[in-house]
Order: C-alpha cells, then structure tokens, then sequence
C-alpha cells in the first residue's frame, strides 16, 4: 500500500529530489520503518513509457527548466540554456546515466594531501577515506549488481569496445575491459539481462540497467513508509526561531503552494538544484541562504574534465549496437604529475545516436569536415574522457536574475576550466587519437566537452565547518536536521563516474540518520 501523510505530519523525512542520492536514501530509510515524503520535480516514467529515439526522449526526460551560465567554458557558448543534462522525472538522472560503477582510489579522499596546494585550486581532503567507505561501496554494488564484483560477470563487448580494446592494447594499456557496470549481465534481482538495444541513455526499456525509478523507489512505496509526489517543485525550506528546519514549500502539480512539515529535511536535487534551493531559502536569520554561514554554497563547481574522440575506419563499426559505455581504459586513472598535471582520467566508450552527433560533433560549425564525418557516422567508433577537474572556488551556483514559471530565481552556472583541467584534457586527446590511429584509423578528431551529466561540489563535506557545507555524514554544519545527499556533497571529484560514490553515500547517510531518530538527537 502506498503510504499517504499529511501535510502537517512533522514527524516525517522530506526528501527533495529521487536520484541516486534521494531515491536510494528515501527507499533505505522506508525500509528502516522511517517515515518519508519524496519531493520530485519531474513526472513519473516507467520502462516501458522510456523513448528508443534520442530527440523525443530528451524532450521526455531532460530537466529543461531556464538556467542562465557564465564564464569561459564553452557550454556557455554553445549550450547557454543547457549546462547539463539531467532528467527530471522520478528516479532522477539514474535514468539516462551510462552505467559505470567505480569506486574511488584511496589517493583521491584525500585531493590536498596528495597533489599538494594547486594554484587557483580550491582542494580539500574529504573527511572520510576508502576504508570508511569500503563496505558501503560492498552493499551499493549489490543493490546496482555492477559487473565484475562479488560473482557477477562483465558485460560483452561489442565493434565499439573490439576497435577500442585493440588500440589500447597497441598502445601498451593494460587496464582494458567492458567495465564494471550496473547493467545486467545475467538476469539479477528481478530484473533481466541487458539485450544490447544501445539506447542507455533513453532510458532502458529492459530495466536491465539500474534506476531508482523501478527499484529502489517502488520497494520504499511497497514499505508503506514512502509517498512519492511526483511533480512538486521545492521552493523554500524553512525553519523555526532556533534555527532549525521545519518544512518544505512547494508548488504541487496543479501549481498550487503547498507546505509539507518535516522532522527533517534532505537536499537532492544534484549539483545546480540543491544549492539553488538552500540561496532561495534566506531568511533574515540566513541572509546569505541556509547552511551558507561558511559562504559555501554554490561554491567548488566540478563537472569533470571531459571531452571526446571519435574516429573513421575503413569498415563499418556500427558503434550504436550495444551497451553504450561498455568499455573502459583505465590506465591513465592514476596520479603522475610527471603527465603534466595532477590526478588521472578514465576513457570509456560512447556512441551518440545520429541526431545528438550532429549537434554535439563541432557545436554551431559547419563545412566539409564535419559533413564528411558525418556521411561516414556507420564508420566511426567513440570515446568519452572522464577525469578530475579542479574545484575553484569562483566555479559556482549563484541566483540568476531570470526566473522559472514559479517566479523563482533559476541557477546561474559559472564555470572556467582550470590550467591543470585543460593540461588533462590535451593529454587524454591526444592518447584517445593515438589508439585509434594504431588500429588504422583514417581520421580521428577531438570534440568539445557536452553539457554535463557529472555535476559535482557546490555543497561540499568538509572537517571544518568553515571550509565547506556539510560533514562526514551529510549534515549540514549549520543545521543540525538539514542533510545534502547528492553529488552537490563531494569534496573532490575523482576520475571515476559518481552515481557508486552517490549511492554508497546515501546507504551510509540513512544508517546514520536512523540511528540519530532512534537516540531522539535530531
């Protein structure tokens, strides 16, 4: 039975936003017997509603919502209105994600002890460490079944992967497989083996792919301590005179505001939403916004470092069959700033679909370059870069002076790469090219970073209150029943894909929030 609570029932979890952070965390703490009320954005889609056409699905599922951007990326240039591409929908972006499920290196807990002081970096240790979080990480690879770990078999590969293994072995590469990957192998947890359709990112029409929208928030439903309302958008939290929260307003589907009271309340509304929401909820005892007495909200915006390389062969690769991130080169995740800059960087396999090629390929450029890659798209294989970019503390979220259909100031993104991301990035290029110039590739060529799916910082954990926004667990530093539990709480960013780190996070988070409930603390 799907629970019901009353707006005025304040003995309840409010929980904004059902991703990888707020889904996991809303079905974890339901199974525990807590109470939660979910606050999501988007409508609710399920496999079988999921689009196997790129445009149509992107209008389905994107969080198209105004943003303004600044600063001297190029996706304030090419994509001004679209600095990421996140869904908005129950289940969050753990719809259109890829798959990828790596764990951190135990270097990269610890970012300003290992690479030092970076100038114009804003590096912090995390105040936890790859021990801490090892069994975590354990239980999150069961709940996803990700490929490789415990008895669970790698996904094939397919043209995509076959060209791109063969260039990196030519190149010396050791760390080459199909990846450690929430996607079915074998029929797993009541859900079905991957089919090999290629449309991950559209949302899998199988389930065989992970999503908190048909796994961990149906079983937190079937608990009877979990209500979804899907199309609430969160306008404000408030609070009482002492400083605690209270509550959560928010426009209902009809548009109307509505209050929901709350014992305690969990931001997750990825790296844009999340700090948006906490800089619309001043007040006069927050001017500067909730949680933001360090004036670090918003703030250490990463996004990774990322880029692509696609190229042309003489024989069709077809790189559109098959698992779309099935593949990965992880060499070059490691720190040696003998490369010329600090941290590492994964490359991992991709196919965009023809439509989303045409526009991402070389956004706004025309001519016989990038028409003759185009004529030859049956002939080309893929790669994405993913890797460490550097948080700054002048990469954030502020509010816009534009304002969404509910009167609210949107998110402005700012962001400038670093010296050490662009040094990165030259370096992953040119090894993306090399491999497939081994394999005899007739042209090979960089693209531009996308707008990102890897939002990352703007709500960082921090030892010290003064240098970030929550702690260890997710609290934040100012308000003791306020919690973030996205990717907005990274400290830094490491080269691996986020969602492993996101959902262990939010196992470990609800744990810790129940037993906190149990001993009356918050």
């Amino acid at each position: 039975m799907v629970a019901k609570f009353d707006l005025n029932d304040d003995s309840v979890v409010v929980i904004i936003g059902t991703g990888a952070g707020g889904g996991v965390l809303a079905n974890e703490l339901a199974q525990k017997g807590v109470k939660v009320v979910a606050l999501e954005a988007g409508g609710r889609y399920l496999p079988e509603d999921f689009i196997n056409d790129e445009w149509e699905s992107f209008g389905q599922l994107a969080w198209l919502d105004a943003r303004t951007t600044s600063g001297s990326w190029r996706v304030a240039k090419d994509f001004a209105g679209l600095p990421a591409w996140i869904v908005k929908a129950v289940g969050g972006t753990t719809t259109h994600w890829a798959g990828a499920s790596i764990r951190f290196q135990e270097h990269e807990w610890k970012g300003l002890s290992t690479y030092g002081k970076v100038e114009g970096a804003n590096l912090l240790d995390w105040p936890i460490d790859g021990a801490e979080m090892a069994p975590w990480y354990d239980k999150a690879e069961a709940k996803l079944g990700v490929t490789r770990t415990g008895d669970r078999a790698g996904l094939p590969g397919n043209n995509n992967y076959l060209v791109f293994e063969k260039g990196a072995k030519a190149l010396g590469y050791k760390e080459v497989h199909t990846g450690r990957m929430a996607i079915n192998s074998a029929d797993y947890d009541g859900r079905m083996a991957c089919h090999q359709t290629g449309f991950c990112f559209q949302g899998c029409k199988w389930g065989a792919k992970w999503s908190a929208a048909y796994t961990d928030i149906p079983r937190g439903e079937a608990t009877g301590n979990l209500e979804v309302r899907d199309r609430c958008h969160a306008a404000r939290i408030l609070h009482d005179d002492s400083g605690k929260v209270t509550g959560v307003e928010y426009f209902d589907k009809d548009g109307n505001l509505q209050l929901q009271k709350a014992r305690i309340v969990s931001v997750a509304g990825n790296s844009y939403e999340s700090p948006r929401l906490l800089l619309n909820s001043a007040s006069s005892m927050f001017p500067n916004g909730l949680a933001n007495s360090s004036d670090q909200v918003g703030r250490n915006y990463m996004r990774h470092t990322t880029g692509s390389v696609y190229a042309i062969f003489d024989k069709p690769v077809r790189m559109w069959r098959g698992t779309t991130m099935a593949g990965i080169v992880q060499d070059e995740a490691r720190h040696d700033p003998s490369r010329g800059f600090v941290g590492g960087y994964e490359l991992e396999t991709l196919a965009l679909g023809l439509p989303f090629m045409a526009a991402f390929l070389n956004p706004g450029g025309w001519g016989r370059s990038f028409t003759t890659a185009l004529d030859h798209y049956e002939h080309m294989a893929g790669m994405w870069i993913v890797g460490e970019d550097m948080p700054q503390a002048t990469n954030r979220v502020t509010l816009s002076e534009t304002k969404d259909q509910f009167g609210l100031a949107v998110a402005n993104v700012h962001f400038d790469d670093h010296p050490n991301d662009v040094a990165m990035r030259n370096h992953a290029y040119r090894q993306g090219i090399a491999m497939y110039e081994a394999v005899g590739a007739t042209r090979a060529f960089p693209t531009p970073p996308y707008p990102s799916t890897h939002n990352l910082g703007t709500n960082r954990m921090s030892e010290k209150p003064e240098d970030g926004v929550v702690n260890k667990w997710g609290q934040t530093h100012d308000i003791a029943n306020l919690f973030v539990s996205d990717g907005s709480q990274f400290t830094t960013g490491a080269a691996e894909n986020p969602t492993l780190t996101i959902v262990a996070l939010a196992i470990r988070q609800a744990d810790h929030i129940a037993s906190e409930m149990a001993a009356g603390n918050i």
